[in-house]
């Protein structure tokens, strides 16, 4: 029956009424009810016959399955939606957020539940918000669909409608009743989300509407969220309208300032000193009572320096770039919190700004500076990381100096930064497990990336006392790839993967300078993985020999120096006599060239 099936379900997914009939027709009940509920599962999505002809807009299908075959209408499966994977959803779910009118109403007709939510908590209510459909909304309302259930993240349907800019499905919540003021599980409010996505008439009918100025979960209010958006349009309308304090006023103007000075999407310096022109001034206002600023003490990374205090300040670098930048990243770090999830993205973007002009060793420090925000507010910093061995390598490639101190502190955060993931794993769900053990891993290659960046930079005995020091405390971790490779196996398999981004450009595997620096720092040479291979068993099966025999020859004799037992055998019962047949022959190959 499963071909039959296979047929059924292409049928109602082309809207081939005619050709699905036949397909169905003079089968006993109890195969049509198998084949219309049998779920086919396509490119990620499981669907029934029902529940692909909804999502595809086939009303003449969809009215033959539910009219005479009875098919039950709560059917669930899972469906794409812009990217998003959706468990549990219904016809009626599939058909408001496709936007096909004909088929809600039908399905309705038919009595299917217009409060089924799916595993989200996602109801067909808000799946039309988020198209932005006003009239599925207005009809699915009509029939009793609740405005008041919010998905697992206690996300409203008005939020939703606010954040995606469907100003007519905002208004028509709105007169429904829908609260302005209801709280996400972060704290953010419909006004949130508008002010984030710069949608001024949401914004001004959400005001209209008594929307409340609170803070979310992370200390932000819309105005500061529409400031560090670069919103500049609905910043001037909150503080118009909201009632707010002078000195939020003065932040939401400078932090929309900063926000200018360093946003890939809205960069613009002019308007960096423009508003940052105007919150100065209302600092001055009264020369009697000025508002002065709480300075965070000078950081290094922004060039030693400290926001400017007075209006000669400010106009003493209104033409130096640089300058401005600077200042930019001061004040969202003052403003924002050093703990805000928000303030390293810009920091990261400058350094990058600094990288692409080969400026790197002002790109390191702010580099630096994000990476230490970021693990002190305990996120994950896997892609930072690598940012750095990406950038050494570069540096490395063109013969610029690397400076050992910066290799010893991105060392040092990568071990935390691995010891944090391996928690991650451990305390995974079944669902983030992958997600969980892909970070990790890539920590682990992104180590032996540093560590192969290591040998190639000058480094002073204290400087490289530490860099080992940091190695060996990884290497008391033990930490394991999903085979059960060690850091010395990954160090000289050829299967270990290597950035393509400037770090192939440097580093390589097998290597035999990390091979023998991770022995010096104590690295287990017999240590074997989930096949039992020792490193020496890894080594032999290195696939070119000849080419590479200087690297394979030095790692062997480090790997025997070193203690390696000839005499282990892995799990298919091999041991080191085949390396040393091996290692002999290719020695006198070697001679012949």
């Amino acid at each position: 029956m499963e071909p039959l099936a296979g047929y059924v379900f292409k049928a109602a997914s082309e809207g081939r009424v005619l050709t699905l009939a036949a397909l169905l027709h003079n089968h006993p009940e109890e195969e049509v009810r198998f084949l219309l509920s049998h779920v086919t599962q396509v490119a990620g999505q499981r669907s029934t016959p029902l529940i692909i002809a909804a999502r595809n807009g086939h009303d003449k299908v969809v009215r033959l399955l539910v009219d005479h075959y009875r098919v039950n209408t709560e059917q669930t499966g899972t469906v794409r939606f812009d990217g998003y994977v959706i468990d549990g959803a219904t016809a009626l779910w599939c058909a408001a957020g496709a936007g096909h009118f004909d088929v809600v109403r039908l399905l309705l007709s038919h009595r299917a539940n217009v409060n089924h939510t799916t595993i989200t908590n996602s109801t067909p209510l808000r799946a039309a918000c988020f198209d932005g459909r006003l009239d599925i909304v207005r009809f699915l309302v009509e029939h009793n669909a609740d405005i008041r259930i919010t998905n697992k993240y206690n996300n409203t349907c008005l939020m939703i409608a606010a954040y995606k800019g469907h100003a007519d499905v905002v208004q028509f919540l709105l007169e429904r009743g829908a609260d302005p003021n209801a709280k996400a599980h972060c704290g953010a409010t419909a006004l949130h989300f508008a002010a984030e996505a710069g949608h001024l008439e949401i914004v001004k009918e959400l005001v209209r509407c008594q929307a409340h100025m609170v803070v979310n979960g992370h200390g932000m209010t819309p105005l500061k969220v529409a400031a560090e958006s670069c919103k500049a349009e609905v910043v001037e309308l909150l503080l118009e309208h909201a009632d707010c304090d002078a000195k939020s006023r003065i932040e939401a103007l400078e932090l929309l300032g900063a926000s200018f000075a360093n946003d890939r999407e809205n960069y613009d310096i002019q308007r960096t000193y423009h508003y940052l022109h105007m919150a100065m001034m209302e600092r001055h206002r009264d020369p009697n009572n000025v508002i002065v600023k709480e300075l965070l003490p000078a950081i290094e990374a922004y060039g030693g320096r400290t926001e400017c205090r007075t209006m000669p300040d400010l106009e003493a670098i209104r033409v130096d770039r640089d300058a401005l930048h600077m200042e930019g990243l001061m004040i969202r770090e003052r403003v924002l919190g050093s703990d805000n999830i928000d303030v390293s993205h810009p920091i990261i973007y400058r350094g990058a700004v600094y990288a692409d002009n080969m400026e790197f060793e002002q790109c390191i420090k702010l580099w630096l500076h994000a990476l230490r925000l970021r693990q002190k507010g305990n996120r994950n910093t896997h892609k930072d990381l690598l940012r750095f061995a990406q950038v050494f390598s570069q540096m490395v490639h063109l013969k610029e100096r690397v400076v050992a101190p910066s290799v010893e502190q991105v060392l040092s955060c990568s071990v935390l930064e691995i010891q944090r993931s391996m928690a991650r794993v451990e305390t995974a769900t079944e669902a983030e497990l992958p997600s969980a053990l892909d970070n990790y891993e890539s920590n682990v290659f992104t180590f032996l990336y540093l560590v192969c960046i290591t040998t190639k930079t000058n480094c002073g005995e204290q400087d490289r006392a530490r860099i080992n020091k940091h190695i060996y405390d990884l290497i008391q971790m033990d930490p394991r790839s999903r085979e059960g490779a060690s850091l010395l196996h990954l160090a000289i398999s050829s299967s270990t993967p290597v950035d393509d981004f400037h770090t192939n450009d440097v580093c390589s595997f097998p290597s035999a300078q990390v091979t023998k620096l991770l022995l010096d720092c104590g690295a287990p040479v017999n240590a074997v993985d989930h096949e039992g291979n020792t490193p020496l068993h890894v080594i032999v099966q290195y696939n070119r020999p000849i080419s590479d025999f200087l690297t394979l020859h030095a790692i062997i004799i480090s790997l025997v120096e070193a203690g390696a037992h000839t005499d282990m055998t892995n799990k298919q019962k091999k041991v080191y006599i085949y390396i040393r047949i091996f290692h002999i022959q290719h020695v006198d190959l070697f001679r012949m060239c």
